[in-house]
């Protein structure tokens, strides 16, 4: 009996990375086909797509095809693993999670949950697909964790249950909550700041958070109550390129001062003068 032959060898860092996933592929072939990918990825070319993507790395693009529709690998036993294996790069340390959306271009209406809807990379309203990310942060450095593609209620298919963005963003934090990430704080924008049942499950899961809400964000305040603002505070916001830019924060109070507190910030004049309003 032979033994199975190892697989091909490409690039150092591509091969070091993909033997973490070797044991949830069935064949070195298969395998393989992976490696093809991830060198694809990364090559210098105008679309990703898969007949590309095998001309480059020298593959057959129809065993490419085959590896990605029909091989007998498991993509949710792959997206454990990778989360595995961030955990363990973390080393039990607490992270910043980023909630934030993402759109891209795409032509026709062939792909699922493709459709005519604001695009965040675009700026506007086009035709595409959205999903919801999940980003870590720790130490300046960004990296994903989860996504969920979002569906479109006149692009659902019988299987599906339409939820909202702010709904996906919910159900990412649980599923990295029960995976055993530790949130220290979390971030968004308005489109989830704006959301009730979105803080109220911030609140729930007892997380630190600061999100955005509308410069017109409505308050109901009681009788005799009135909005009052405290004075600007000049701090340095730091990028994660090192660049430092010079802003004021204040609070805003509705009323009385509550759990959560509204913070609003500015940048600084051009003389250098904090903010008069």
């Amino acid at each position: 009996m032979t033994a199975p032959r190892g697989p091909i060898n490409t690039i150092s860092f591509i091969d070091q990375y993909c033997s973490n996933y070797q044991h949830l592929f069935p064949d070195v072939r298969a395998f393989e086909h992976f490696k093809s990918l991830q060198l694809g990825m990364i090559a210098d070319i105008k679309r990703k797509t898969l007949p590309a993507i095998a001309k480059v790395v020298n593959s057959d693009a129809q065993a490419l095809h085959h590896f990605v529709a029909q091989a007998p690998w498991s993509t949710p036993d792959f997206r454990r693993r990778r989360l595995q294996l961030t955990q363990q790069a973390l080393r039990g340390r607490g992270i910043t999670v980023c909630i934030d959306e993402t759109g891209d271009r795409k032509k026709g209406k062939r792909t699922d949950y493709v459709s005519r809807q604001y695009l965040s990379n675009v700026g506007k309203i086009d035709n595409g697909m959205v999903s919801v990310h999940a980003f870590g942060v720790l130490d300046n450095v960004t990296f994903p964790l989860m996504f969920e593609v979002f569906k479109p209620e006149a692009r659902l298919q019988d299987r599906d249950t339409y939820k909202s963005k702010p709904k996906l963003g919910i159900d990412l934090i649980d599923k990295l909550i029960e995976f055993g990430f530790k949130i220290n704080l979390f971030l968004a924008d308005c489109e989830y700041g704006e959301r009730s049942a979105f803080i109220d499950s911030l609140l729930k899961q007892k997380l630190n958070f600061v999100v955005a809400i509308l410069s017109n964000h409505g308050v109901w305040l009681g009788k005799d109550e009135h909005v009052r603002c405290n004075r600007w505070k000049e701090f340095d916001r730091i990028f994660s390129n090192g660049r430092k830019e010079t802003r004021y924060i204040r609070e805003i109070i509705f009323g009385r001062r509550r759990a959560i507190r509204a913070l609003s910030s500015e940048l600084c004049s051009t003389n250098n003068q904090m903010p008069t309003n």
